[in-house]
């Protein structure tokens, strides 16, 4: 696997692949690769010929006292998962390489509606950033697939919508939540979790499924919400929101059925986790 950091490189390797007829797929993670962006690659796979992968840290998707600063940076690590993988390029560029005349002077995208609530409402500015990356990581290397894991559901709404309304060529595929052995949602920021706290973490996943299963047995949802999250403040959680919703639009739902979706986010310590539960197909 080849790492390039300079825009140059990259675009004049994507342009050989794109003459031999290459199709070609794009992971984008902020690094610290877990099994979750792993199967990312291994769904890009599936898709393309060849698999790019970007580890790129944004600073425009961190709001004030959010944790820029302390996400781990493990790109020698990541390298090497990715290499084992069957990566064929990772592009890991710095901030100046993407926002050369600085992150003040930069246009913006935004996505309106999908990135309201939620997150959204929780964390302003998230979505704007998150989109603004992405618009120009596909503008760069202009991929024929792009992979977006499930877990960051309103992400990968926000993107869908970015692709649609844009008429961007490229076909967006969402890959299952990868698990840990409790149910935990693997993510790069269970990390911060204490010890005491990772025991209690896959908690956050029980009360999506006992609230899926109240749901199923037909108990008014507004109901089901009030005790999922009475269940999560039980466990020691400070809950953001526990919301049923259409999985297209995210506007709020009252009927659990196909096309719908359990949103969740809330703090344990000072760590903030999502996780979701669609309606089992």
């Amino acid at each position: 696997m080849q790492t390039f950091d300079d825009i140059k490189a990259l675009q004049s390797t994507l342009a050989t692949w794109r003459r031999e007829g290459h199709r070609i797929a794009l992971v984008p993670t902020m690094g610290n690769l877990h099994e979750g962006h792993l199967r990312l690659v291994d769904a890009a796979r599936q898709h393309a010929d060849r698999v790019l992968a970007t580890i790129f840290v944004n600073p425009l998707q961190f709001g004030p006292g959010e944790d820029l600063d302390r996400y781990p940076r493990t790109l020698v690590e990541d390298q090497r998962l990715l290499t084992e993988r069957g990566c064929d390029l990772l592009f890991a560029p710095g901030v100046d390489t993407l926002y050369p005349q600085g992150q003040s002077a930069l246009t913006r995208v935004s996505v309106p509606q999908v990135s309201e609530g939620l997150c959204g409402a929780h964390r302003p500015g998230h979505f704007d950033g998150v989109a603004t990356v992405v618009s120009l990581l596909f503008n760069l290397t202009r991929p024929d697939v792009a992979c977006f894991g499930e877990k960051d559901f309103q992400q990968l709404a926000v993107i869908r919508k970015l692709v649609r309304d844009q008429h961007m060529p490229i076909d967006i595929i969402g890959v299952p939540i990868a698990r840990d052995h409790d149910g935990l949602a693997l993510s790069s920021r269970n990390g911060y979790l204490e010890i005491d706290e990772r025991a209690r973490a896959s908690q956050l996943y029980q009360c999506l499924v006992d609230s899926g299963r109240r749901l199923e047995q037909g108990e008014p949802s507004e109901q089901v919400l009030t005790k999922g999250l009475q269940q999560l403040e039980n466990a020691g959680f400070q809950p953001e929101y526990l919301t049923l919703c259409d999985a297209d639009t995210l506007y709020p739902v009252n009927t659990w059925q196909p096309g719908s979706v359990l949103l969740v986010a809330a703090r344990l310590g000072s760590t903030r986790l999502i996780d979701n539960l669609s309606f089992p197909s």
